[in-house]
Formats: C-alpha cells, sequence, structure tokens
C-alpha cells in the first residue's frame, strides 16, 4: 500500500527535539548512510534501510531527491526470507535420515543433540538461499515546519522498527501522536496527570 492510494491507513509522529536547518541540510546524506542493502544473492534471512519515495530500487535518489517543497520524502523498505516450517520439516527429515544412516554404517544408532541442530542450520541456509526476499515498503512523509511524521502503516512490528531505526539514522526520538500525545499538546504537559485518570468512554 502506498501513502499516495486512495486509501490508507498512516501513523503519525512527533519529533521531540527540534532540529536546525543545518541538520536538515544533510538529511539526504543521512539516509544514503542507513540505505536499504539488497540480499537478494545472499542467504540472509532479513535487511531493512531507507529507500527512494518514488522508486524502492533507488537506494542513491537518482530518480529524484528526497526534498519535496517543504517536506522530505523517503521509504522504509523491508525484505524478508520465508521458509514455510512443513518445507523446513521435510528436508530436515530428510537430511537427519541420511545422517543416521552414516552414522548406523560406523556402529551408532543415534545422532547427537548438537550434531541435530547443525543439521537444521544448514538445511535452514539451504533453504533460505534458494528463496527469494518478499519486499515490503512504507512510505514516509517528513513536515520539519511543523515537527511532523506520517508512515504509512498502523503494523505494531513495522512502526517499531521505524522508530528504532529513525533514532539510530538520525539521533532524534519520536513519539506517536496518540489522542494522548494530542490531548497533552493542547493542554500542555501539566494536564498528563489528569490524563492518565480519565476512563476510557464509547459514545452511542
Amino acid at each position: 500500500m502506498s501513502i499516495l492510494s486512495a486509501s490508507t491507513g498512516l501513523t503519525r509522529y512527533r519529533v521531540i527535539e527540534e532540529v536546525s536547518d543545518d541538520f536538515l541540510r544533510e538529511l539526504p546524506e543521512k539516509l544514503k548512510q542507513f540505505k536499504f542493502i539488497d540480499i537478494d544473492n545472499t542467504a540472509e534471512e532479513r535487511s531493512f534501510g531507507w529507500t527512494n519515495f518514488d522508486d524502492m530500487l533507488d537506494m542513491e535518489w537518482v530518480q529524484s531527491p528526497p526534498e519535496k517543497a517543504n517536506y522530505f520524502t523517503f521509504a522504509l523498505r523491508l525484505d524478508t526470507r520465508r521458509i514455510q516450517p512443513a518445507v523446513l520439516k521435510k528436508h530436515f527429515t530428510i537430511a537427519l535420515n541420511k545422517e543416521l544412516a552414516q552414522a548406523k554404517e560406523q556402529g551408532k544408532n543415534f545422532v547427537s543433540r548438537d550434531r541435530k541442530r547443525e543439521i537444521k542450520e544448514q538445511v535452514t541456509l539451504r533453504l533460505r538461499a534458494k528463496s527469494l526476499p518478499i519486499p515490503a515498503v512504507f512510505d514516509i512523509i517528513w513536515d520539519p515546519a511543523s515537527n511532523r511524521i506520517y508512515i504509512d502503516t498502523t503494523n505494531a512490528k513495522a512502526c517499531a522498527l521505524f522508530e528504532d531505526y529513525f533514532t539510530l539514522t538520525f539521533d532524534l526520538h519520536i513519539e506517536p501522536l496518540t489522542p494522548f500525545f494530542l490531548a497533552m499538546e493542547i493542554l500542555g504537559e501539566d494536564a498528563a496527570g489528569k490524563l492518565e485518570n480519565l476512563d476510557p468512554t464509547i459514545f452511542i
């Protein structure tokens, strides 16, 4: 799903620290420093990083810059390899039976627990190398003027990854704009105690 779709789910954030103009000028280089690294030709299970908002294959921002008028736009790309449990179980059993047959030829009737673990790791790596990573892309819009950031996902794991990687990249901290934080922004931080004691109500 793209942030430019007719409908999408968004998570909103506020940047806690003040962001200077000098920092914003360095932002494109920061994105490249922490860009997505392709894992198609490896056996890596997962890779994530920043990429171009307009083209998820452009990790150098050749097609277009991240600056769009008063905004910065980029995307978080996450590639993941998944092995179906039934496939792993099948090939692990085949490899284990082969190992057991070899052990019997040497007069042994079992395969040690450590060797079983090693076989499973080898099978997992072999299957992972044969499978193509599945890409997921989350569009991001950053409005420095209002200190607002929008990402086109409400998935808790994706949001947690974004929050951690954003802080690692820019050395800035963000907080989700939940109703609680929005109320604090309007009423002031002194109202936090009162807000915490409110009971949720369903309006019909």
